[in-house]
């Protein structure tokens, strides 16, 4: 994050309540229930995708058209799935990034309501795409529609996650995105999302090749022309070219993520994700070219290699997500320490009987910042819950650098003090704070100075009467 963007970004306190388990414990379990749920989620779009395209091919070739048929019957299952297993992440990511999920749900509001009545539409129509063949098999065109407007419908809420997730990783771009179409603009939504399409493809074609490739599988009965051998090698395919560019989008996202998330441990694991993928992408082509009646030990490694490349690249996910939050993290938990610190301070300046200073829109930055942060425990002269400025600038004099090292790190040097909390402001404030409290000191000390002249003349006067 730049300094620039340090001073408008948006850094509200945390809500003051213990996690309900271990950090480690919640990162996990995010990690494994977001990878079952997004399984279901590619399978249920990826085979919505893919029967919509081989029912538009059955017009010209029936075996599609009833291909596309069979595909959507394996859909229902994974749409349940999907539902269902969508709770477990979504409640521990509110627990883990509650501030950051929440901010862009609000920014982003209307869409994100709109998630459940697009979910539902979707459904039901998938519904009406499934139970309706026969009915519209001479209405082909609204029968299409219908399965084309609940696969839409399914492409747009995730592109809503999406983009929701994206946007919590940058509190830096909170007040300049109104809406969720604005948050599309985000560079890197578009990559991360065709990412997501193409893991959507490359999964379902993998599933599709063991269920329609299976020995048991009754292909003679179901299709005219179309045999298990032909099956496989169309899914197959799919997967191959789905695995390849993956290889190419993958780089694409990872060159437009910006840059605070980016770690060498990131950098590893994308590495050992995309050397899995490599080799499971030589596998599918030598088991694409050297066709078998049943499956060999070729696939099921394929299948493991691919498993691997999911879950360190949703690992690596995390790691990213971790790492580009962890400053924005660190001001949130600094600025709550210091609202809890002022309030407790407030409690007991009004249990004294002490008044709360005030603050003029008119005062200097310096001022502003000092009555607002510093006042409610320095004073000039006396001892509130810290030392006097006297105090502080009898330590420091003119040194600002000393001031502002101590303020943005300090400690505990005396017993009769309690230890004062990290605060956190931008370089502008701390200089002029810095230089308030000097100024502030010395503006004290110059009156003084100067009423001892009329003092002493006065005292000459009187001694030089009779």
């Amino acid at each position: 994050m730049t300094p620039q963007s340090l001073l408008t970004m948006p850094i509200p306190r945390d809500i003051p309540l213990g996690m309900p388990a271990y950090p480690i414990l919640l990162e996990l379990a995010l990690v494994l229930l977001f990878l079952l749920h997004i399984l279901f989620v590619n399978l249920m779009l990826g085979g919505s995708i893919l029967a919509f395209v081989f029912e538009i091919m059955g017009r010209k070739r029936p075996d599609y058209d009833r291909l596309a048929r069979e595909i959507v019957s394996t859909i229902t299952v994974n749409k349940s799935m999907a539902v269902v297993l969508g709770v477990g992440p979504l409640l521990t990511i509110n627990v883990l990034y509650t501030l950051h999920f929440y901010t862009a749900n609000a920014i982003t509001g209307r869409a994100w309501i709109m998630v459940v009545p697009l979910v539902a539409t979707a459904f039901l129509l998938g519904y009406v795409h499934k139970y309706t063949w026969d009915r519209y098999a001479q209405r082909k065109e609204l029968h299409m529609a219908i399965g084309a407007l609940s696969t839409l419908l399914l492409l747009i809420v995730p592109l809503i996650f999406l983009a929701n997730i994206n946007l919590m990783l940058f509190p830096e771009k909170w007040k300049e995105v109104d809406g969720w179409l604005a948050s599309l603009t985000i560079p890197n939504v578009f990559p991360r999302y065709l990412h997501f399409l193409m893991a959507c493809l490359a999964l379902t074609g993998l599933f599709l090749t063991g269920y329609f490739g299976r020995s048991r599988y009754p292909a003679e009965e179901k299709f005219e022309t179309l045999k298990v051998s032909d099956l496989r090698k169309i899914f197959l395919s799919i997967t191959l070219g789905a695995t390849v560019a993956q290889l190419v989008v993958g780089p694409l996202v990872f060159f437009t993520l910006p840059s605070q998330g980016v770690t060498w441990l990131l950098i590893a694991v994308v590495c050992i994700g995309l050397v899995l993928a490599l080799t499971a992408s030589a596998i599918l082509w030598i088991e694409l070219i050297l066709p078998k009646k049943t499956f060999g030990v070729r696939f099921y490694v394929v299948i493991g290699l691919l498993t691997c490349t999911v879950i360190f690249m949703g690992y690596g996910r995390h790691t990213y997500r971790e790492a580009a939050l962890a400053e924005h993290k660190g001001l949130v938990a600094a600025q709550t320490q210091v609202y809890q610190s002022m309030l407790n301070i407030t409690r007991w300046r009004a249990s004294q009987g002490l008044g709360v200073a005030g603050e003029d829109e008119n005062m200097p930055l310096g001022q502003k910042i000092f009555k607002r942060v510093c006042s409610t425990c320095h004073a000039l002269d006396k001892r509130l819950v810290g030392p006097p400025l006297t105090e502080i600038v009898d330590i420091y004099g003119d040194d600002t650098a000393g001031i502002i090292k101590w303020v943005k790190a300090p400690g505990k040097k005396r017993p009769d003090f309690p230890e004062m909390p990290a605060i956190k402001l931008t370089e502008e404030q701390y200089e002029a704070v810095a230089q308030y409290l000097i100024d502030a000191v010395a503006a004290t000390n110059e009156p003084q100075e100067e009423a001892t002249e009329p003092e002493q003349e006065a005292e000459t006067e009187t001694t030089e009467q009779p």
